[in-house]
């Protein structure tokens, strides 16, 4: 203990001063007396602010100074793609239609322009295509029809010897009895019937069908203003940013058409040649409902990796069924077969390095596309990441294959008054 001080207070108390004892016998004291160099900063490290007081110490390394403006900037930047998630999928039922029109717009210009080439008016020609695009979208409908309807009584015969064989099956090797699937069939029964599930899907399957036909009409009227008005659509979107970032984002929007055309114009020959093998093959079987068969092929070829195995898995399933299980490891062995072509040939070659996404970007893109928009969103996800690494290459100067800069569209300029009376 110190000892107590003196003071002219006779009645003043003796209290130690704390923090004064003396040295401890066993502690390192020199450290304490010594301040480490990086907790103490020189003065022109120091963050000093101003303040009715002068100038005050805030003591924010810089460090901490980089560290929160990376931590405030990055906020604001999930806010605003927190905000452009919400109105996209808010607004899902016009943004999908509107991407679809613009897939099967780069898909269908190139007949536009040949029916121009030959004389035809520009509106006349987009009408004509969407026509045309119609009519064939609905022969393949009505073809795939006609081959259920005809084929439905055989095919009902054949799925239920396939059933008894797989019932037959797990009754052999799973050690299941015909008691234990009757049991599994009624329970499934009696959960779909009760508690008004019926009612409930079909008034989804009526909202869904009516949000389905108003999207196709949105989707057909923007493919034919696009066809018809492309550039000019085009020219008014790039006059609506500054005007410093005209150039860029003319470009930007360019590129990306490029990478857009090259990536559906691929996935069609993909898919068709997907459709042509796997038919080809099932044809060959003997298997039923063919057209049916190339026709899912073909439209599943337009999700990669998700479409092709439920496409090719729905092919198996009815070689299953409708022929046995040798016949199905056969058509399991050619829906594998041409689907390795189409991995490690055809996609290669005709994509190549300038729209290429990552695996996992893909994986990632399609899970989002079903999360907003169902099949449709699974269907456009791809493309759309496409076209985004592609802008995003574009404006930090990595282009693959950087094109010439094309002249950024601009209205005619009004000349003065005073100049015109002056010529």
């Amino acid at each position: 203990m110190s000892e107590p001080r003196d003071t002219e207070d006779p009645d003043q108390v003796d209290v130690p001063e704390v923090g004064r004892d003396g040295p401890s016998p066993v502690a390192d004291n020199e450290v304490a007396d010594n301040v480490s160099d990086s907790v103490v900063p020189d003065a022109a490290d120091r963050v000093v602010v101003a303040s009715s007081r002068g100038r005050v110490d805030t003591g924010v390394t810089p460090g901490m100074q980089i560290a929160s403006a990376w931590a405030w900037r990055f906020l604001v930047v999930v806010a605003a793609l927190g905000v452009i998630g919400y109105l996209l999928r808010y607004l899902s039922e016009v943004v999908v239609p509107v991407t679809v029109g613009i897939l099967l717009t780069a898909l269908l210009v190139p007949v536009t322009n040949a029916l121009q080439k030959v004389r035809i008016p520009r509106g006349p020609s987009a009408g004509l295509t969407v026509v045309a695009t119609i009519v064939v979208v609905a022969g393949l409908l009505t073809l795939v029809g006609t081959q259920i309807a005809s084929q439905f009584e055989d095919l009902s015969t054949q799925v239920g010897q396939g059933v008894q064989e797989l019932r037959d099956l797990a009754r052999v090797n799973l050690n299941i009895t015909d008691a234990d699937i009757t049991n599994a069939l009624n329970q499934l029964r009696d959960t779909v019937m009760s508690g008004g599930v019926i009612g409930q899907r079909a008034a989804e399957v009526g909202t869904t069908a009516t949000h389905v036909v108003a999207g196709l009409f949105i989707s057909l009227f923007c493919l034919f203003f696009f066809l018809y008005q492309g550039e000019q659509i085009w020219a008014w979107l790039v006059r609506l940013f500054p005007r410093q970032a005209r150039e860029k984002a003319d470009s930007s929007g360019r590129k990306a058409w490029v990478s857009l055309t090259a990536f559906v114009r691929a996935t069609i020959i993909v898919a068709a040649v997907d459709a042509i093998g796997i038919t080809l093959g099932a044809a060959i079987l003997g298997l039923p409902l063919v057209s049916a068969i190339g026709i899912l092929v073909f439209v599943g070829a337009f999700v990669p990796v998700v479409g092709a195995l439920v496409s090719g898995g729905v092919a198996v399933l009815v070689a299953l069924v409708a022929k046995g299980p040798l016949i199905a490891v056969i058509m399991l062995a050619v829906v594998i077969g041409v689907q390795q072509l189409e991995a490690h040939v055809l996609q290669p070659f005709l994509l190549g390095r300038a729209v290429s996404v990552h695996p996992l970007a893909v994986i990632l893109a399609i899970a989002t596309g079903v999360v907003v928009a169902g099949i449709v969103g699974a269907l456009i996800a791809v493309p759309t990441a496409a076209v985004v690494n592609t802008i995003v290459n574009h404006l930090a100067g990595n282009d693959v294959d950087p094109e010439p800069p094309r002249p950024l569209p601009r209205r005619p300029l009004r000349r003065p008054i005073q100049d015109i009376t002056d010529g």
